[in-house]
C-alpha cells in the first residue's frame, strides 16, 4: 500500500481545496453531508488509481461532475479529473481518458451556461470551453507522452540486456572453439609421439622377455608413464570438448592416485616416501588436483635434476586448509632445477605451480635448502570464497 500513499494524499488535499472553494465562492450552493460523501469518493478513487486506473476514473468523473452541479464548485471541480484522466492515458486507456473528458466538458459547461446571468452564457461559454479545453487536451497528451517515453526506456533496457545476452552469447561460443582448437592441437602435437614412446617401450620390454631376460627398470617405467600421460590426454582432451556446464564431471587426476605417481617415479630410480594425516577424500574438487599437479611437477623435477635423491611428500588436510610439503636431498640448485637443452623456459615448472596455487588463493614456497636439496611449500585455503578471491 505505500507505492498508493501519495494518490491518497494527493486526493485528500485536492477534497480539501474542494470543499474549502465551495466555502468560499459567492456563487457556489452550501455544502451537503452528500457533497462531502462526494469528496471522500473522489479521494478513495484517486487513492486507487495507480492499480485501477479506469475504475478510478470513472468514479472521480461522477463524482465531481455531481458536486459542481449540487455546489458549483467551478474549475477547481476538475482538477481531480484532470489527475484521473493523466493516468489512465499513462496506463493506455486513450478511449477511456478522451471519453471521461468529453463528458465532464459537457456536463460541466452545461451547468455553468444553464445558471450563468442573462447575457453573460456566450461569454462564458467561451472562455470556460478554452480553459478547461485546453487542460484536458494536455492531460490526454502528457499521459501519452509519459507511456511513450516509459515504453521507450523499457525497450532500451531490453536491447542493452539482449546486446549484454548476445556478448555472453558470443564470448561463450568463442571460448568454446578455443578449446576445441586446443584440443585438437594437442591431439595432433602430442598423442602421437606418446603413442610411439608407449609402444615402442612395450615392444623393448616383449623382446627382453622373450629372450629371458628381465626388462630394465627405465623401460618398465617409460611404459608406464607412456601409459600414464596417454590417459591424462585422453581426460585432458575430455575436458577441452566438453561444454562448460559438463566439464567440471569428467574425471580428472587426485590425491587419491599419489601412491600411482609414487610407483612410477620409484621406477625412474628415485625413491620416495609419502606421509598423508587427514582424510583428502572431502577435498574440494579443484585443489584435489591442484595438489597432485604440485607434487607430480615437483618429483619431475626431482628425478630430472636432483638424481636419485632421497625425496618425502608429506599432505596434511587440515579443516582449514591443504598443505602439501615435497622435500629432497639432492645436490641440484635451485636454478638448476629447470631444462638447459634448450626445448622448455627456465623456470615453466615452478612458475606453473605458483600459478595453479596462487589461482586457488594459495602460496607457494620452493626453494633450496640449507644443508643441500629443495623443497617445495604449497598451501591451499578450504573455503571457497578465500579460493575464489585470492586469484588477484
Amino acid at each position: 500500500m505505500r507505492p498508493d500513499l501519495p494518490y491518497a494524499l494527493g486526493g485528500i488535499a485536492l477534497g480539501a481545496v474542494l470543499l474549502g472553494n465551495a466555502a468560499l465562492a459567492p456563487d457556489a450552493t452550501a455544502v451537503r453531508p452528500l457533497d462531502v460523501i462526494l469528496v471522500l469518493a473522489m479521494a478513495a478513487a484517486l487513492a486507487m488509481c495507480r492499480r485501477f486506473p479506469v475504475p478510478a476514473l470513472l468514479v472521480v468523473t461522477a463524482a465531481m461532475l455531481a458536486f459542481h452541479l449540487r455546489v458549483h464548485a467551478g474549475v477547481a471541480a476538475s482538477f481531480p479529473v484532470l489527475l484521473a484522466v493523466y493516468f489512465a492515458a499513462w496506463r493506455g486507456h486513450r478511449v477511456v481518458a478522451a471519453l471521461a473528458s468529453l463528458v465532464f466538458l459537457g456536463g460541466f459547461l452545461a451547468r455553468d451556461v444553464g445558471t450563468a446571468p442573462a447575457g453573460e452564457a456566450g461569454q462564458q461559454l467561451v472562455e470556460r470551453t478554452s480553459l478547461l479545453l485546453g487542460w484536458f487536451v494536455a492531460a490526454n497528451v502528457a499521459g501519452l507522452v509519459a507511456r511513450q517515453r516509459r515504453a521507450y526506456l523499457e525497450q532500451v533496457e531490453q536491447r542493452a540486456a539482449e546486446a549484454e545476452r548476445t556478448r555472453e552469447e558470443v564470448a561463450l561460443r568463442r571460448a568454446g572453439e578455443e578449446r576445441l582448437r586446443i584440443a585438437r592441437d594437442l591431439h595432433d602435437s602430442l598423442t602421437h609421439s606418446i603413442s610411439v614412446i608407449k609402444v615402442q617401450a612395450g615392444i623393448a620390454v616383449h623382446l627382453a622377455r622373450k629372450r629371458g631376460e628381465e626388462p630394465a627398470a627405465a623401460l618398465l617405467a617409460i611404459q608406464e608413464a607412456g601409459g600414464a600421460a596417454m590417459r591424462e590426454l585422453r581426460a585432458t582432451l575430455q575436458v577441452l570438448r566438453a561444454p562448460d556446464d559438463d566439464a567440471g564431471e569428467v574425471g580428472t587426476v587426485g590425491l587419491a592416485r599419489l601412491d600411482e605417481l609414487a610407483e612410477r617415479t620409484r621406477a625412474a630410480g628415485v625413491p620416495v616416501r609419502i606421509t598423508v594425516s587427514g582424510d583428502p577424500s572431502g577435498l574440494p574438487a579443484e585443489v584435489d588436483q591442484a595438489g597432485y599437479r604440485v607434487v607430480q611437477e615437483a618429483l619431475t623435477n626431482v628425478a630430472r635434476h636432483a638424481g636419485r635423491a632421497n625425496t618425502e611428500v608429506r599432505i596434511d588436510c587440515m579443516p582449514a586448509q591443504l598443505s602439501v610439503v615435497i622435500i629432497d636431498d639432492g645436490w641440484a640448485a635451485a636454478e638448476d632445477r629447470t631444462p638447459r637443452d634448450g626445448l622448455v623456459t627456465a623456470g615453466v615448472g615452478l612458475t606453473g605451480m605458483r600459478e595453479r596455487v596462487t589461482g586457488l588463493g594459495g602460496t607457494l614456497k620452493a626453494d633450496r635448502q640449507d644443508g643441500g636439496g629443495f623443497a617445495v611449500r604449497a598451501t591451499f585455503p578450504l573455503d571457497s570464497s578465500a579460493r575464489h578471491g585470492g586469484s588477484a
